[in-house]
């Protein structure tokens, strides 16, 4: 199941405003400065109102040379739903909570799915704000599911791919499944972190992860299995420097994780089964907001070195050696009036081969979107591969070419 941070209609209703306040060019739900210091405080701004949200996507996905089993291929279909429980508890606690049901989630192999819901995003906060003569401090605390759902830019893992992926194998060479930057953990646990931002300028992040079961179970409620981290200790960071004139605002920052992960989900009695993964990431985000203008520009770099557990690199060509993939991603978008945008993307994976096969690969997106209404975006996407899993060419052995996994992906995504 997708795990990306959506936005919330109760929030708009919370604080009074329009959509185009928090999120840059209305399009949700990348945030505008004004809807970053909103999370940032813990979404408490405004007055109480009733929590409630739902999100709906529809969506078709066709493969420029669909594979013999590919189900759905070109179908109209109802992708995903959501419930949103989200907004104030009180002048210093707010919650983001969402509920996800995927009607594709089990293909039953006759030609029908069942669906099945899920716990998806969730971030539950204490935050305050001191104003002085001088200084602008906001503090707080966050117990999340996800690394980097905290995050208030959208250059961070659990930001940048924000439409939600359709289950059906149609959609596996959409823009929502190319190499995106993202933790190797997963997003199906529990961490609790405390952050920090100084005068607009400075924001720190610091937490630890651990799996999320007994009394953090309902985090990963539905999901079966949930990953497995071996104890506590899997620390996570963010550092980020901001700095707005006018109508622009820039960000570079850096963030990075080190988990333990058990091999297999369904078996924690070996404790040689654990395998390390260390990420180290740096991102950037530019924004113009100026109506009827809003532009963004953002670039995340991501490596991922995964250490081999004992069971694991017993059972190897080359025992004890570690393989490292690397993800590039850039973006540019535009969006004029509030209602009509695009953008282009462009990605590329590269990694070592020691005990893995070639994982390279490279391509670009291509997206228009129209927004009629602040509760509706309709939208087109055209991924473009130029190399898939190490070749241009006949990648599979089989004749198969990178360019065959082509994907255009049409979709209509509403929320109220």
């Amino acid at each position: 199941m997708p795990m990306q941070a959506q936005a919330v209609p109760a929030f708009a209703r919370q604080t009074g405003q329009n959509c185009v306040a928090c999120h840059a060019g209305g399009q949700f739900p990348e945030l505008t400065p004004y809807g970053r210091m909103f999370k940032m405080t813990g979404y408490t701004i405004g007055e109480r109102t009733i929590p409630l949200s739902v999100m709906a996507l529809a969506s078709s996905s066709s493969i420029a040379n669909a594979p013999a089993d590919t189900v759905k291929n070109g179908t109209p279909i109802l992708a995903t739903a959501s419930v949103f429980l989200a907004g104030k508890i009180t002048d210093n606690f707010g919650a983001f909570t969402q509920i996800t049901f995927d009607p594709y989630a089990v293909d039953n192999g006759d030609g029908s799915f069942s669906g099945h819901s899920n716990a998806d995003n969730i971030d539950i906060r204490f935050a305050n704000h001191i104003i002085g003569d001088k200084q602008d401090w906001i503090y707080g605390v966050s117990l999340n599911n996800n690394p980097s759902l905290t995050d208030p830019w959208n250059s961070a893992a659990a930001w940048m791919q924000y439409v939600p992926v359709p289950s059906p194998s149609s959609s596996q060479f959409i823009d929502g499944t190319a190499p995106y930057p993202g933790f190797a953990s997963g997003g199906n646990i529990a961490g609790l972190n405390t952050y920090l931002y100084w005068n607009k300028t400075v924001y720190a992040e610091v937490g630890t992860y651990r799996t999320a079961d007994r009394a953090l179970s309902f985090m990963t409620a539905g999901v079966n299995p949930r990953t497995q981290l071996s104890g506590s200790n899997n620390p996570y960071w963010r550092l980020a420097l901001s700095h707005e004139w006018g109508p622009h605002n820039l960000m570079v920052g850096t963030s990075g994780m080190v988990a333990h992960v058990y091999d297999d989900p369904t078996d924690t009695s070996d404790p040689a089964s654990v395998g390390r993964f260390r990420n180290i990431g740096i991102d950037a985000q530019y924004q113009y907001i100026l109506d009827p203008h809003t532009v963004t520009a953002q670039l995340a770099y991501m490596r991922t070195e995964q250490t081999y557990s004992d069971a694991v690199s017993a059972g190897q060509l080359n025992p004890g050696l570690s393989d490292t993939n690397i993800v590039t991603r850039a973006k540019l978008g535009y969006t004029y009036q509030a209602k009509y945008g695009g953008s282009l993307s462009l990605f590329n994976l590269t990694g070592s081969t020691n005990n893995q096969s070639d994982p390279a690969t490279r391509g670009a997106t291509y997206e228009a979107f129209y927004i009629p209404v602040q509760n509706v975006r309709i939208g087109a996407q055209y991924t473009r591969y130029s190399k898939y899993l190490g070749a241009s060419t006949n990648y599979d052995g089989a004749g198969r070419n990178a360019s065959d996994n082509n994907s255009m992906f049409l979709y209509v995504w509403f929320a109220y």
